[in-house]
């Protein structure tokens, strides 16, 4: 028996006889529709505190882009009871961190700070959910414009290659889908905005209802509930949201695209639709992209940069949204290579993969490398990725927040046949995005058409 296989089998035993991930919890409901999910970690007295409003770029209409991520930059300016500056200084002074994220789905907050501060970091949110709208001013709307306005030319317009991703949304759905723009939206959008504009998303989005409260770390379970009451009842309810029910987004056709930017080298995106976040054949498309382009041991970085030489670099990942899932592979070529013959050689590995299976080795090393990231997150309570994030993210998409087990297992169920199935299935030649990003003037450089 090869080494690989004792070593397989080794891992395939291990795994069955571990012992199941425990993330314990308390959850409840306000009677303002706030949802509360209470986990209580003791390993160091520090605590996290995560709010999930269940609004993104998603639910924006055409034509008024672009404001849930404004308004991720807006809820750190001061409410009612908190004046402007004041929202980080405090956090500061108690020896907090906080930061904020959007994306199409939904918008998250979190302050990981010292056990002893979870007043603070409650009084806060529960202010800005309540009662932000006592303190919006037009001042505040036109400064946070410019800052989003000039985020996006940093992140986007003025970034190497950053103009793909305001582009892609169009290509990838129809014109009615909420995944059609961009989340950070589209200048002309955020300057039409009115203060009005904004206060009416607001006072429709960001209400209890709307959102999920969760704390993790050293608390008192009965205190910690108590805290919450406290600061949290007095918020207004709100009108009911009606979450959008987008049909299904489909690729009929291969798009090919090319762009010129100020760039040095040409790059080629393959893009993909692909499932929604938890779906069937998620987990799959996951440990393809790390097969196929997540590390220096993948196939496409061996062949490209290792083998041939002809690429800097190489990524392939699968991006999961609720209502769709993106699949994409980058690669950015060496100077004086043409895009056609990257494309003729990741279209061969691809041909590849769903033709043969991965081998049992290969399978082993993406899974491991997937469970060693995801144990490595929940070790921790706070941040994007500790498990208050990840509490409210499985209730949003599962409902289930304890969903550890369950999802982590999804990935190690997958055997071979099932990635070159996902691989079949999900990326056809006749239905995906072909983009060339070459320097201005270098069109000669775009991958075409045989």
């Amino acid at each position: 028996m090869k080494l690989y296989s004792v070593i397989t089998l080794l891992l395939c035993a291990l795994s069955a006889n571990a012992q199941k991930i425990k993330v314990p919890y308390e959850q409840f409901t306000l009677p303002n529709g706030l949802n509360v999910i209470l986990h209580q970690d003791k390993t160091i007295p520090r605590i996290s505190v995560n709010v999930w409003y269940f609004v993104g770029s998603g639910s924006e209409k055409p034509g008024r882009t672009g404001f849930a991520h404004l308004f991720e930059h807006i809820l750190f300016e001061g409410s009612k009871n908190v004046p402007e500056g004041k929202f980080d200084e405090w956090l500061e002074a108690a020896g907090a961190n906080n930061n904020g994220s959007t994306t199409e789905d939904r918008t998250n907050y979190y302050e990981d700070l010292p056990a002893n501060a979870l007043d603070l970091a409650l009084f806060l949110e529960s202010d800005r959910m309540g009662f932000l709208l006592a303190s919006l001013t037009d001042s505040t709307v036109d400064g946070q414009r410019d800052v989003v306005k000039n985020e996006r030319r940093q992140s986007y317009e003025n970034r190497p290659y950053g103009k793909a991703n305001l582009e892609l949304p169009a290509l990838l759905y129809p014109k009615d889908h909420p995944y059609s723009w961009p989340v950070i939206g589209t200048m002309a959008d955020l300057t039409a905005a009115s203060r009005q504009d904004v206060a009416d998303f607001f006072t429709q989005y960001y209400i209890p209802g709307n959102a999920s409260l969760c704390i993790a770390g050293d608390i008192d379970l009965a205190q910690a509930r108590k805290a919450v009451e406290k600061w949290f009842s007095d918020v207004p309810a709100g009108k009911t949201v009606l979450p959008p029910h987008p049909a299904a987004a489909v690729l009929t056709e291969e798009k090919r695209v090319v762009m010129e930017d100020k760039v040095q080298l040409p790059r080629l995106q393959m893009i993909w639709l692909s499932p929604a976040n938890f779906q069937p054949g998620s987990a799959e498309m996951e440990l393809l992209g790390s097969l196929l382009g997540g590390g220096k041991n993948s196939r496409l970085y061996k062949r490209l940069v290792y083998d041939l030489q002809i690429a800097q670099n190489v990524s392939a990942f699968q991006n999961s949204s609720k209502f769709s899932g993106e699949f994409y592979i980058a690669v950015t070529a060496r100077p004086g290579i043409g895009l056609s013959q990257i494309e003729q050689i990741v279209q061969e590995e691809i041909d590849k993969i769903t033709s043969e299976s991965a081998t049992d080795r290969e399978l082993a090393r993406v899974v491991n490398q997937y469970e060693s990231r995801f144990l490595t997150q929940i070790e921790r309570s706070g941040g994007f990725s500790g498990k208050a994030n990840q509490l409210n993210e499985y209730f949003f998409y599962t409902g289930n927040p304890d969903y550890f087990n369950e999802d982590l297992q999804r990935y190690k169920s997958v055997d071979p046949a099932d990635i070159s199935a996902a691989a079949r299935k999900y990326l056809r030649s006749n239905a995906r995005i072909v983009m060339s990003i070459v320097p201005e003037g270098k069109k000669d450089l775009a991958a075409t058409k045989k």
